[in-house]
């Protein structure tokens, strides 16, 4: 498997793009993409949560490209700047939910892209759990990127 190449824009989430700001999702780089695959998945989780892992995002069917756009709507499907379906959040609500550590630390947070053979029949609105089952045997490459934030 040929991993992805993922890149973001930033090291260190500005506060536009957290609870702190304007909480809109950055734009995203995708490089190697296969000719194989026809949609993507992506989880943003934040390992360092003080109760475990906490999914901060989700998405899927979204369609091949090799930049997702800032600012996806927080919609349970979306066909503009780019064509997807979305999670709910550990927040409880749909779509992207921004960095919001408690006061003093610092979190790590993982943008994990997945490549996927086909789109996947999986209702808008799933939870992680659901879409990993549903990601089972579909997924052709992956690859992630890391961006930090600390309030």
């Amino acid at each position: 498997m040929k991993p992805l190449r993922v890149k973001l824009p930033i090291q260190h989430f500005p506060p536009n793009y957290t609870c702190d700001g304007a909480d809109i999702s950055p734009a995203i780089e995708i490089r190697g993409i296969e000719d194989d695959v026809r949609s993507l998945a992506l989880v943003l989780n934040d390992p360092d949560a003080p109760r475990g892992s906490f999914v901060h995002w989700l998405c899927w069917n979204m369609e091949v490209v090799s930049i997702i756009p800032e600012d996806i709507p927080k919609e349970p499907e979306a066909t503009f700047p780019i064509s997807l379906r979305q999670g709910t959040n550990d927040f409880g609500r749909i779509g992207y939910g921004g960095p919001c550590p408690p006061k003093g630390q610092v979190h790590r947070y993982y943008f994990k892209v997945y490549a996927l053979d086909s789109m996947i029949p999986l209702a808008p609105g799933a939870r992680l759990p659901a879409l990993a089952e549903a990601m089972q045997g579909r997924v052709l490459q992956f690859g992630e990127a890391q961006a930090l934030y600390g309030r």
